[in-house]
């Protein structure tokens, strides 16, 4: 089990599954169980208990679940999906690593 190469904020397609095609930002990575909540990405209903103590109104409410990053591609600038990989910058005490993307080699906005 590696670690997760995205990030929160990386805007990401779906590759396979019942929402391929659709693109949204991450919004949490769980490197644990190797899974990424993504922005409108398999949307699944709760049903809530009215609690006016906490403001929270009853309901059937709409929340995104977790998918499995594998699922995943992340999205370069020109809407192209890839997958991702690392380069050093720099030399010396000035080096540092930056994600790529593989497939047009363009280097990846982290979030600072």
């Amino acid at each position: 089990m590696g670690t997760i190469k995205l990030r929160k904020g990386d805007t990401v397609k779906v590759i396979t599954g019942s929402d391929k095609g659709k693109t949204g930002r991450v919004l949490e990575v769980q490197n644990d169980k190797n899974r990424v909540l993504v922005e409108g990405v398999r949307m699944v209903q709760r049903h809530t208990k009215a609690n006016p103590a906490k403001q929270i109104k009853g309901g059937i409410a709409e929340k995104e679940s977790p998918i499995h990053v594998s699922n995943v591609m992340i999205v370069t600038g020109n809407g192209k999906a890839s997958r991702i990989g690392y380069k050093i910058e720099g030399e010396g005490d000035g080096a540092r690593k930056v994600r790529i993307a593989r497939k047009t080699g363009e280097t990846l906005a982290g979030k600072k």
